[in-house]
């Protein structure tokens, strides 16, 4: 997994690419937990994810959890293949806003 971090109008968008796994999950869940307390907001862009295992929707979920309790907005973008299936496969398109592209969860969440 590869990532790049954008700060724009209070939105931290993180844009991720490759699979997103065991490996690299604590990188992610370090990344999105730094920033909670730093941004009104934060978009991860999936559109370049090709996998992802539990590890990674659990450090999407723990940010999810931590910017909601501060009354912050958390976004999934580009969601598609695979990582839709394991999203709906655990019924987490019911818990996670998710958007067709970044521009949509930014404006959503702003």
């Amino acid at each position: 997994m590869k990532y790049t971090v954008s700060n724009e109008e209070n939105l931290l968008v993180v844009t991720l690419t490759g699979d997103v796994d065991l490996k690299y999950s604590p990188d992610l869940r370090e990344v999105l937990l730094d920033a909670v307390g730093k941004v009104g907001g934060i978009v991860v862009d999936m559109s370049g994810v090709m996998m992802i295992d539990s590890s990674g929707v659990a450090s999407l979920l723990e940010a999810f959890q931590a910017t909601r309790k501060r009354g912050k907005g958390f976004a999934l973008a580009g969601v598609g293949g695979s990582v839709n299936k394991v999203l709906h496969l655990a019924k987490l398109e019911t818990v996670f806003d998710i958007f067709e592209d970044v521009e949509t969860a930014r404006r959503a969440i702003a």
